[in-house]
């Protein structure tokens, strides 16, 4: 831009730039505002579109139909409202206005903004977490309730499940519902029933009433005992349309205390119709079983095995006949084998033996020591010699030496090497 220019806007750049701002304003992210309702109007597609005001301004809203199908009362114009949600730009019109998430009556603003402060740290926390939250016993042994002994409550409750199971045994631990003195109240008669053995689940709760008559039941404290308690809890607080932090931290909130019974209790007639249903599914599993063991063992029992067993015992023998008769033939031909090997080997052995070659004409010459005399130059005239022949011994003296004298074979030695 030149020195001197000025720079200029397109009014969708403008209007842009200032929703930017406002969108982006942490406080303008999520605030309640307080005002009487004007001009309001629920448009066909379910979005509705009304003024908040006081004397001194006024601002647009909108209430989109998934917000507006939550709202527990109907709006009118001229009431005043607490309303929560955001400031957006609609841009279409360069407006600002507040996109309404949640609205209730103005007498009500401080203890809902109470609860929700509290909801928000305790679901931060994770007490709301559904992993934590446990399965109710299927057969209660004794189902606890907390509740005022006077109340509307006590009545459904015992009423609801004595028909739906006779003979359950309750366990009542009585406490205030109500005033200052109500959430301690509570807090002891749920630890008091926690304590008990056989307890298998307790039902916390009273009959309906303003948010101001429920407000023990969005007590941090009692919130923190029903996450600790050591048995599955039931929340049954008010009507259906009735909310407390004992709800979002119990293990199962129940609409109404008879929706509770009725949730906690379960029904003789319907146990005894499933045990019924679980016996013929059973008759019905073992004759199918039986049938097909039935048909195995006749399949069995057809077969030629079982028919004629002492062929197959028969057939065994025979075999075991053929088998010996061939083991004793290659054993005997075996053994034959190892005599004409032994026999040839002896021969060989007794060919290599000193005793043969003395049997061949042949002698031992031994000094006076007894080593063997192999060279006539070992020996001198007068030397004493030990002469071993096939059969018996010489002693001689040696009366001349000639060392280069050549060796002459016995008469007849070489036929016998030939015949041999």
């Amino acid at each position: 831009m030149m020195p001197g220019e000025r720079p200029v806007l397109s009014v969708r750049a403008l209007t842009l730039y200032i929703k930017e701002q406002l969108e982006t304003d942490a406080l303008l992210e999520d605030l309640w505002v307080r005002g009487e309702i004007s001009n309001w109007k629920r448009h066909t597609s379910g979005h509705c579109y009304f003024t908040l005001k006081d004397e001194y301004a006024q601002i647009r809203c909108v209430m989109f139909r998934a917000q507006a199908m939550r709202l527990p009362f109907a709006p009118e114009h001229g009431m005043q409202v607490i309303a929560r949600g955001r400031i957006g730009v609609y841009e279409r019109d360069g407006l600002y206005q507040l996109y309404v998430q949640e609205m209730e009556p103005a007498g009500r603003g401080a203890l809902h903004l109470a609860f929700e402060q509290l909801k928000a740290k305790l679901q931060a926390e994770g007490l709301f977490d559904p992993a934590r939250k446990r399965p109710l016993p299927r057969l209660p042994r004794i189902v606890g309730l907390v509740t005022s002994p006077t109340g509307a409550a006590i009545r459904d409750l015992i009423t609801v499940a004595r028909r739906r199971f006779p003979n359950v045994n309750l366990l009542l631990a009585p406490a205030l519902v109500q005033g200052e003195e109500a959430p301690r109240s509570l807090i002891a008669a749920l630890q008091a029933l926690s304590r008990v053995p056989g307890v298998d689940v307790i039902i916390i709760g009273r009959g309906g009433g303003s948010m101001e008559e429920l407000w023990a039941f969005n007590d941090e404290g009692l919130a923190r005992a029903i996450a600790a308690c050591p048995v599955p809890v039931v929340s049954a607080v008010g009507h259906e349309t009735d909310f407390t932090i004992a709800d979002f931290v119990a293990d199962l909130r129940a609409p109404t205390p008879s929706a509770a019974a009725e949730l906690v209790v379960p029904a003789k007639s319907e146990l005894r119709a499933q045990i019924r249903s679980a016996e013929e599914r059973l008759v019905a599993a073992v004759r199918l079983h039986l049938r097909r063991q039935r048909a195995r063992l006749e399949a069995w029992a057809s077969r030629p095995v079982l028919r004629r067993p002492l062929d197959r015992v028969l057939q065994g023998r025979q075999r075991l006949d053929e088998l010996s008769r061939r083991l004793f033939a290659a054993a005997g031909a075996r053994v034959e084998r190892g005599r004409s090997r032994l026999a040839e080997l002896a021969g060989r052995l007794d060919a290599l033996s000193p005793l043969g070659v003395l049997a061949r004409g042949y002698a031992i010459v031994q000094d006076e020591a007894g080593r063997l005399v192999r060279d006539a130059a070992d020996l001198a005239p007068g030397d004493r010699i030990r002469v071993r022949l096939q059969r018996g011994r010489v002693d001689a003296r040696v009366e001349g030496v000639d060392p280069d004298a050549a060796v002459e074979r016995p008469a007849g030695l070489d036929t016998q090497e030939r015949g041999r």
